[in-house]
């Protein structure tokens, strides 16, 4: 396993939508583990495959305190959506800016796993929440876009100043 590179906000690339994934195969599992290594070492609760410049529909998510509860969704698809709830989050792609969002309280997705067999799941709280955020990487968006255009320019300026001034 290794760490991968995750892309920072604005780069393009984030804009990408991904494709679905074909077939599960070995690359595919090396690669989801390791999005898992990447995730918990940055560290993160969910992680995209577009956020690593792999542009296919997968995610990894990992709620849990322990850091043992790994979920792997293969083309990720929410059937449904219920009720309403606005919550803080950030991303491990826009680091260190936390701003609320509106998003579904609870969620019923679609998905495979690493054998490659279809399920479905529900999903409420945090870990609907980090779902669609997930999902919404894998559609070409970042949270930020959620947000008022005053605030997306702002974020993008304090990046952009951040990266020149790590170089």
């Amino acid at each position: 396993m290794s760490l991968l590179k995750i892309l920072h906000y604005p780069d393009p690339r984030l804009h990408t939508v991904a494709r679905p994934v074909t077939a599960v195969d070995a690359e595919i599992r090396r690669l989801a583990a390791d999005m898992a290594e990447t995730m918990y070492a940055a560290p993160g609760i969910g992680l995209a495959a577009t956020q690593v410049d792999r542009h296919i529909r997968m995610i990894v998510v990992d709620i849990s305190e322990d850091k043992n509860a790994l979920l792997t969704l293969i083309n990720p698809r929410i059937l449904t959506r219920e009720g309403e709830a606005e919550r803080e989050e950030g991303c491990l792609s826009v680091p260190g800016i936390y701003d609320k969002v509106t998003r579904a309280e609870r969620i019923h997705v679609e998905a495979m796993d690493l054998d490659g067999h279809t399920f479905e799941m529900d999903a409420d709280g945090l870990l609907a929440v980090c779902i669609q955020h997930e999902i919404d990487h894998l559609d070409g968006k970042v949270f930020v876009e959620y947000l008022s255009r005053l605030k997306q320019t702002r974020i993008r300026s304090k990046l952009l100043k951040q990266a020149k001034e790590a170089m």
